[in-house]
């Protein structure tokens, strides 16, 4: 029987303090990503923003374009392109070119917005935010299946538009944000995406899950469409080591410049502690974050394959709390341990390990009688020369 497989991967906001080189800061998520690829995650996702100062990515499409040719496995998506800040019809282009310059390894993620300073410098209304997402996937998902799209905006116009050749892939992955209002998993289903969950760990992502799949479905039978559970993503803050003590220690590192960018510049959806201890413990105990070990990592990803009923992809946010040698070496743990009790890797070594076990002194006594056997069948061969 072919076990479930849970795919393992990156969501890169990024967050950098802003006392650190931009260069350097950049330079580490690319290589954030080679170490990856070669770990054998599958899928990276890369976000879009302009101001606030800490998330430092104004173009993910450029960032892939670069991390395309640093690695040869891994996906690459876009986590996500704000679609209120583009015209449809770019980002259908964009979107068909890396899928051409990745032979296929490009994924187009799409959502809203995230911070209304964003919409604000560009004089767009954050309450139109979501609305505008829908109008430009009304155009987008059929400029991608090779239509010929004509509609007027607000915003945008279209007239006798299409993409100049076809998606490399067929068709090209699509996947609509979910926070936690019900806007992302009706857009997905509405038009047969994929589901990133996000703030799937946060208390009120974490309730949404119960509810977004079945959203989902019920949109893609209204419209005809078809969803898939392997491609809905859930998004979590994730650092590990050898035991939970060496883990939170190696977030003092930069846990409290990334709780000043949440607490002071940004809102986090629940209320901290100010020393470091408390903000630990808030973070585990209230299952936003996992700061510990294998254990720790296992149990949280079993809590969240249980509130959904499951998912396609467990997508670790890159949160940067420890310093970047301790950031490598917690995800190659989760490589190491975590993902092969989700993805089946070991179940036929373990089966033939016991299946040896069990038959051990059958197997010793035939090996004896074999060289036995052998001993005197050279002792006879000598007798006759």
């Amino acid at each position: 029987m072919i076990r479930p497989h849970l795919r393992f991967g990156l969501f890169l906001a990024p967050f950098h303090p802003v006392h650190e080189n931009p260069l350097l800061t950049l330079e580490r998520d690319f290589e954030l990503i080679q170490h990856l690829d070669r770990l054998g995650y599958e899928e990276a996702w890369v976000g879009e923003h302009h101001s606030a100062g800490y998330e430092t990515i104004a173009s993910p499409e450029l960032f892939i374009a670069t991390a395309a040719e640093r690695t040869r496995h891994i996906r690459l998506g876009t986590g996500v392109v704000s679609l209120p800040y583009h015209h449809p019809l770019q980002v259908a282009d964009r979107a068909v070119q890396l899928d051409y310059q990745t032979r296929g390894r490009f994924m187009l993620g799409v959502g809203p917005g995230a911070l209304a300073s964003d919409a604000m410098m560009m004089g767009i209304d954050p309450m139109r935010q979501r609305a505008m997402m829908d109008e430009s996937l009304e155009a987008i998902v059929p400029l991608l299946e090779g239509e010929t799209v004509s509609v007027e905006r607000d915003w945008f116009t279209l007239k006798d538009a299409r993409v100049q050749h076809l998606p490399y892939s067929r068709p090209l992955e699509v996947a609509v944000a979910a926070m936690t209002s019900p806007s992302g998993p009706r857009a997905a289903g509405k038009y047969g995406a994929g589901l990133l969950s996000i703030g799937a760990t946060t208390d009120a992502g974490y309730m949404a899950l119960s509810q977004a799949w079945g959203i989902c479905e019920e949109e893609a039978a209204r419209h005809n469409r078809q969803v898939s559970r392997e491609n809905w993503r859930l998004v979590g803050p994730m650092h590990i080591a050898e035991t939970r003590e060496q883990a939170i220690e190696n977030v003092r590192f930069g846990l409290q410049d990334w709780f000043h960018y949440y607490t002071q510049v940004i809102a986090l959806p629940f209320p901290v502690p100010e020393d470091f201890d408390g903000r630990v413990r808030a973070l585990n105990e209230s299952g936003f974050a996992v700061i510990g070990d294998v254990d720790d990592a296992i149990r949280q990803i079993e809590r969240l394959q249980q509130q959904t009923g499951g998912f396609g992809a467990y997508l670790q946010m890159a949160v940067n709390w420890a310093d970047f040698p301790q950031t490598l070496r917690s995800y190659e743990l989760i490589a190491r341990y975590v993902a092969p009790r989700f993805q089946g890797l070991n179940a036929n070594r373990k089966a033939s390990m016991e299946w040896v076990a069990s038959r051990r002194d059958e197997l010793i006594g035939v090996v004896r009688s074999a060289k036995a056997k052998a001993a005197d069948d050279y002792d006879k061969e000598r007798e006759k020369n």
